[in-house]
C-alpha cells in the first residue's frame, strides 16, 4: 500500500465507529438492532436562553450528541443527568443521544443544528472546518489523550516502538483511520513501505490467532480481549509517539458561543461536577452504565469497571490536575494543531479552540480544580 493512498482520508463519521465497525468491547453480541436501540431520540435544536441566571429552567433543554453507544465512555455525562447537575446548571433536560451504529458525523450534526454539543475528536473537526467553512469550536476535551494505539501481542511479535512496526503485518481499519494512521506513521518517520498493511475486521481475532502482528485499537477497549484470550496486550499509544491528538472534545457553533455563552458555561459546569464523580467512582460509573443509560448493551459490570479504571488515565493528566478537567494547555493545542498537520489538515489554533468558556467557569468555581 503506497503513502498516498493509506493518507486518504474521508470525513470522519466517528474514529470511534470506523475502528471498531459498530462492535465495541461488551457489545460485541447487541450489534445490529441494540445498536439503534440504545439511541435516544433529538428534538433537533435545543431552545435555550442567554440568560445568566442559571435557575430551574433557564435555559431550556439542551441535546449532546454522544460518539458512540451509551457505555462508559459517557460515565460523566451520565452523572451529570443522574444526580441533577444540569438541572442544578439551569437545563430543564438533557438529551444525551447515542451515536447508533457510529454512522453519525458528530460535527455536522452541531453545524446543522441537530444539538447543541457534540463529542467529536480535533482531527475530525478541524477537517470539517477546512472542508465546509463551518465556524465550529472546541471549548474543551474530555479526554487529554487520544486512545488510539497499536496493539500487538507479548507472546506472539509484540510492538513496543515505532521503529518495530517495520516488516510487521499491522491491521488498520478502511477510511478515517487510515488518516489518522498515517499521520502516526509521518510523525515517526516512517512509510507505509516500511510494513505490510492489511485491513483490519471489527474485531482483533485474527491478532490473536496470530495471523498479524499489530491491529489499531483503542487503549481502553480491545486490550481487555486479548487478556480475556489467556494473551498479554502490548500497546504502543499515538499519543505518546508523535500523535497528541485528544478525544472526546466538546464541539459547538462559534454562533452558539455568541449567543448563548452563560447556557455553554452552566452545561460545562455540569460536566465538570458529573465527570469528577465519575473519576472517583468507576464502579458506580460502571453500574450507571450497565443498569441505567446503557442497559440494552448487554454491558457487564466488571468489564465496565475495567474500562472506566483504564479511561481515567485519559481523562486526568498533570494539566488538568493544576488547571481543571477538560482544559487545554496552549502547548497542547499546538502540539494538535502539528498532529492534525501531520493528517494533511491545516488549520491555526484561533480557529479550532475557545477555551475562554472554561477558564471563566473555573474562575468561578475554582473549587472545582484538582
Amino acid at each position: 500500500m503506497s503513502d498516498e493512498h493509506l493518507s486518504v482520508a474521508l470525513r470522519p463519521l466517528s474514529r470511534r465507529a470506523l475502528l471498531r465497525g459498530g462492535l465495541g468491547l461488551g457489545a460485541l453480541a447487541a450489534a445490529g438492532p441494540l445498536l439503534a436501540a440504545c439511541s435516544s431520540s433529538s428534538s433537533g435544536s435545543a431552545a435555550v436562553s442567554s440568560s445568566s441566571t442559571g435557575g430551574a429552567g433557564a435555559f431550556g433543554d439542551i441535546s449532546v450528541q454522544l460518539s458512540w453507544i451509551k457505555n462508559i465512555e459517557f460515565a460523566g455525562e451520565f452523572f451529570a443527568d443522574s444526580k441533577g447537575y444540569y438541572k442544578a446548571a439551569g437545563f430543564s433536560s438533557v438529551d444525551l443521544v447515542a451515536n447508533n451504529g457510529g454512522t453519525t458525523d458528530i460535527d455536522q450534526a452541531v453545524a446543522t443544528g441537530k444539538v447543541t454539543v457534540g463529542l467529536s475528536a480535533p482531527d475530525s473537526t478541524a477537517r470539517h472546518i477546512t472542508d465546509s467553512g463551518t465556524p465550529l469550536k472546541i471549548i474543551g476535551s474530555t479526554y487529554q489523550k487520544n486512545p488510539f494505539c497499536i496493539l500487538s501481542i507479548a507472546e506472539h511479535k509484540p510492538i513496543r516502538t515505532p521503529a518495530d512496526l517495520k516488516g510487521k503485518t499491522i491491521a488498520i481499519q478502511p477510511g478515517p483511520n487510515q488518516g489518522i494512521f498515517a499521520g502516526f506513521l509521518k510523525a515517526n518517520g516512517l512509510s507505509a513501505g516500511d510494513m505490510k498493511i492489511v485491513s483490519a475486521g471489527f474485531t482483533p481475532d485474527e491478532l490473536i490467532a496470530g495471523h498479524q502482528d499489530g491491529y489499531m485499537a483503542y487503549l481502553t477497549n480491545e486490550p481487555f480481549l486479548v487478556e480475556a484470550a489467556k494473551l498479554t496486550p502490548v500497546t504502543l499509544g499515538f499519543a505518546d509517539n508523535g500523535l497528541p491528538l485528544t478525544a472526546e472534545t466538546f464541539t459547538v457553533l462559534q454562533k452558539t458561543i455568541d449567543t448563548k455563552r452563560d447556557m455553554l458555561k452552566a452545561f460545562l459546569l455540569a460536566e465538570i461536577k458529573g465527570w469528577k464523580d465519575a473519576v472517583a467512582s468507576p464502579a458506580e460509573a460502571a453500574r450507571l452504565a450497565v443498569t441505567v443509560y446503557g442497559k440494552d448493551q448487554k454491558l457487564t459490570v466488571p468489564e465496565q469497571t475495567k474500562e472506566a479504571t483504564a479511561q481515567n488515565a485519559l481523562v486526568v493528566s498533570a494539566d488538568t490536575k493544576k488547571n481543571g478537567l477538560f482544559t487545554l494547555t496552549g502547548d497542547l493545542q499546538a502540539k494538535i494543531i502539528k498532529a492534525v498537520a501531520a493528517e494533511g489538515i491545516t488549520i491555526t489554533g484561533g480557529q479550532l479552540f475557545d477555551m475562554s468558556l472554561l477558564a471563566e467557569v473555573y474562575k468561578e468555581h475554582p473549587e472545582l480544580i484538582g
